[in-house]
């Protein structure tokens, strides 16, 4: 257990080297902390290096905060770190997958007004007009929360005004 909290501990410091090193020595990537979390899950988002060791090394990239039911991928759209959600993309993440609200990556990614992540997500998302459990789209969230350019996007996109 001591190797599992000194994995997400370097993993949420974003130091690579550690977490290459515990890894090498066999620490198992997908033991949760004492709270519950992946390494995966706790690491510093922005670090695509550091993300991608994780999932090189057999991190899920699906699996799901016991809380919100968010994965890394809703949480690195929501913050608006493009590469990492490419390389959550490229090592096998769903983004079709909700949270509790029903929110996809992408309703989040639009939510905040991150463009680039809403135009890598929108071409992976199999229903990119679905709504969340209230209802709203992604268009909606951008244009309720005033990110015009990212709303306007969405709306040439996808051809329809809500």
């Amino acid at each position: 257990m001591e190797s599992t909290e000194q994995l997400c501990n370097a993993s949420a410091r974003g130091e690579l080297e550690e977490v290459l090193a515990l890894l090498q020595a066999g620490t198992y990537v997908n033991g949760r902390n004492r709270f519950g979390r992946t390494a995966l899950q706790v690491a510093m988002l922005g670090n695509s290096a550091l993300v991608n060791a994780l999932l090189e090394a057999g991190a899920d990239p699906n699996v799901r905060d016991m809380i919100l039911k968010l994965t890394v991928t809703h949480d690195a759209a929501r913050e608006g770190f493009l590469e990492t959600v490419r390389v959550l993309v490229d090592r096998g993440a769903d983004v079709n997958l909700v949270d509790e609200n029903g929110n996809l990556p992408l309703h989040l990614a639009a939510k905040e007004g991150h463009l680039e992540v809403v135009k890598l997500l929108l071409e992976l998302t199999e229903d990119p007009q679905k709504t969340n459990d209230l209802g709203h789209s992604a268009l909606k969230l951008a244009r309720d929360a005033k990110h015009e350019e990212t709303a306007d996007f969405l709306e040439q996109c996808l051809g329809s005004c809500e």
